[in-house]
């Protein structure tokens, strides 16, 4: 026995298209008359028939990728706490937070968390309580003496 002597017994040849009206599958091939689908090279994929197809009656699914921390944190610079310090000097900000800016409408209440950045500078000696802030608006806080307090 060798390779080229064995054959395999679920092989079944291929119906030959376009050989004569005599093998059955001549002249048109099995495809009908005219029309998109008698075309070579056409595939109408998720066709159903005018159907609705299977694709569009199944309801959307996935996620979104927009996050909702963005949406939540507030996003405060060193340049608009010393605005705010100036224009705001009746104001008792013993401790500015996210609170003590919301109830002064100086950030919209939808925020949950305050994020400190160090654009600019602050002139006077602040305490400054936030959930994170970049390591420059920690060190000008600091080097004036104020301090930064993290809130988890």
């Amino acid at each position: 026995m060798r390779l080229n002597t064995l054959k395999s017994s679920n092989f079944k040849s291929k119906k030959r298209l376009g050989r004569g009206i005599g093998s059955t599958k001549g002249k048109t091939s099995g495809r009908g008359h005219k029309g998109q689908k008698s075309r070579s090279g056409v595939a109408i994929k998720s066709f159903e028939g005018g159907q609705m197809p299977l694709y569009r009656r199944l309801p959307k699914r996935g996620f979104r990728t927009i996050s909702n921390k963005k949406k939540e944190t507030a996003i405060i610079n060193l340049f608009k706490i010393q605005k705010i310090l100036e224009n705001k000097k009746n104001l008792s900000l013993s401790k500015i937070s996210l609170s003590n800016l919301q109830k002064s409408k100086l950030i919209n209440s939808k925020y949950k968390k305050l994020k400190l950045l160090g654009f600019g500078d602050v002139k006077s000696k602040i305490d400054i309580e936030v959930n994170s802030a970049s390591k420059s608006a920690k060190e000008k806080i600091e080097k004036i003496g104020g301090k930064i307090t993290l809130i988890k």
